[in-house]
C-alpha cells in the first residue's frame, strides 16, 4: 500500500463569491483533508499559510492579527510543506515551488484571447509558462481539455490527467425554496434560467437574442432569468438586457449565494448554458442533478460531460436556437425524458470521485 502523502494546497481561489474554480478548490481541499491516503494537507494563499481555509469564505475575513503571529504561521507552513507535493488548483504554481502539480481548467485565454481583457492575456501567458516549466503533472477537468493541453502546449500525454469535477449528490428536499423565489417575483416551474459569469465566451448575448424571438405570451409565461457575477466587455449586452427587463420578460440577478442559486435551479422550467467554450461546465450538471431539462451550446466539453442528456443547440443560428428554446419549454415528452436522463448522468459526477482521482495523480508522481 502506498505511503501516505503530504500536500501543500493553494486556496487562492477561495472567496465569499465562489466561481466554479473556487467551488473546485473548496470541495477538493475538504476531500483531501479527510482522505486516508493523505498524511497532512497544508493550505496556503499567496505567501500566507492557513489552518482553516474555509474562513476565506467570510466577507469579513482578515489575516490573523500581529506581525509576529503571521511570521510564525508562515514559517511553520513552509516547514510543514517540505517534502509535500505542491498543488496549484488554479492554473499556477507559487513562485517558491521548484516543482508541483497544477490544475488547468481550460485554455480559453490562449485559444480565445479576444474574449478576455488584453492585460489578463499578457499576465496569464507570462505566469503560465513559468508554471509549465516547473510542473511535474497537469490535471484537467475533462478529456477534451486534456487533449488540448497535449496538442496546444506540447506537453507529454503521460504528464496530463483528466479528473472530472463533481456536483452535490444530496440536492435536499427543497424546503423553503418557493419563499426564496418569491423575493424575485418568481414561481416554481415559471422561468428559464442561465447561471453564468457575464463574459463574451459565455454567449449570453445569443441567448437574449434568441429568447426575443419567442412569442410574447411564451416570454411572459416563462421569463428569462440571468444570474451571475459581472464580467467584462459587456456594454452592448447590458443595453440589450436593460431593454428586455423594461419589456418585462427578463430578470437579471447579480452573483447569488448558494442557497439562492439552489432555489433558482430547483424552480426553473428550463436551464440554458450557451457557452462557446468550457473546461468542464458545472452549471448544466448542477441543473441536471435537480432534474431540470437543459440546453447547452455546442462546445465540445459540454457535450462530453453531459453525455447526451442535454439538448445541444447551435446558438449562432438565432432562429434555430429560438426553436430549440420554444420546444424545450413546451414539449412535455422531451422534458420528462431529458429530466430523468439528466439526473442519471449528474449522479455519476461526485466530489469523492474527484478527490480519489486527484490522489491517484499524487501517488503516481510520488512513485516517480
Amino acid at each position: 500500500m502506498p505511503e501516505p502523502i503530504s500536500v501543500a494546497f493553494s486556496v487562492d481561489a477561495l472567496s465569499p463569491r465562489l466561481t466554479g474554480i473556487g467551488r473546485y478548490c473548496l470541495e477538493l481541499g475538504r476531500g483531501l483533508r479527510s482522505a486516508p491516503e493523505i498524511k497532512r494537507v497544508s493550505y496556503f494563499r499567496g505567501a500566507h499559510w492557513l489552518d482553516h481555509p474555509e474562513a476565506l469564505l467570510d466577507d469579513d475575513w482578515q489575516l490573523p492579527g500581529g506581525r509576529l503571529r503571521r511570521r510564525f504561521a508562515n514559517w511553520r507552513g513552509r516547514v510543514r510543506a517540505r517534502g509535500s507535493i505542491v498543488h496549484g488548483p488554479n492554473y499556477f504554481l507559487p513562485a517558491w515551488a521548484e516543482t508541483g502539480i497544477v490544475t488547468v481548467h481550460d485554455l480559453s485565454v490562449l485559444l480565445y484571447p479576444e474574449t478576455h481583457p488584453l492585460e489578463r492575456v499578457k499576465d496569464f501567458e507570462r505566469r503560465f509558462q513559468q508554471t509549465l516549466d516547473r510542473a511535474s503533472a497537469i490535471i484537467t477537468d475533462s478529456e477534451t481539455v486534456r487533449q488540448e493541453v497535449v496538442t496546444t502546449l506540447g506537453v507529454r500525454p503521460d504528464q496530463v490527467f483528466a479528473v472530472p469535477l463533481g456536483v452535490p449528490q444530496s440536492p435536499g428536499d427543497g424546503a423553503g425554496y418557493e419563499a426564496i423565489l418569491a423575493r424575485y417575483d418568481l414561481g416554481p416551474d415559471g422561468y428559464t434560467l442561465c447561471v453564468s459569469t457575464f463574459e463574451p465566451r459565455k454567449r449570453i448575448d445569443r441567448l437574449v437574442e434568441a429568447y426575443e424571438q419567442l412569442s410574447l405570451d411564451l416570454r411572459r409565461a416563462f421569463p428569462l432569468v440571468l444570474a451571475g457575477a459581472s464580467g467584462w466587455r459587456n456594454d452592448e449586452l447590458n443595453a440589450r438586457i436593460d431593454a428586455a427587463e423594461a419589456a418585462g420578460w427578463l430578470k437579471r440577478l447579480d452573483f447569488v449565494p448558494d442557497e439562492t442559486r439552489d432555489a433558482l435551479y430547483r424552480g426553473a422550467r428550463l436551464f440554458v448554458y450557451p457557452s462557446l467554450y468550457e473546461g468542464f461546465g458545472l452549471p448544466p450538471l448542477e441543473a441536471m442533478r435537480q432534474g431540470i431539462p437543459t440546453i447547452i451550446g455546442d462546445a465540445a466539453t459540454l457535450i462530453e460531460v453531459t453525455r447526451g442528456a442535454a439538448r445541444v443547440a447551435d446558438v449562432d443560428d438565432r432562429e434555430g436556437f429560438a426553436n430549440d428554446l420554444s420546444e424545450a419549454l413546451q414539449d412535455e415528452a422531451w422534458r420528462s425524458g431529458t429530466a430523468a436522463a439528466g439526473r442519471r448522468v449528474a449522479e455519476e459526477y461526485t466530489w469523492d470521485a474527484c478527490t480519489a482521482g486527484t490522489i491517484a495523480v499524487y501517488q503516481k508522481i510520488a512513485a516517480g
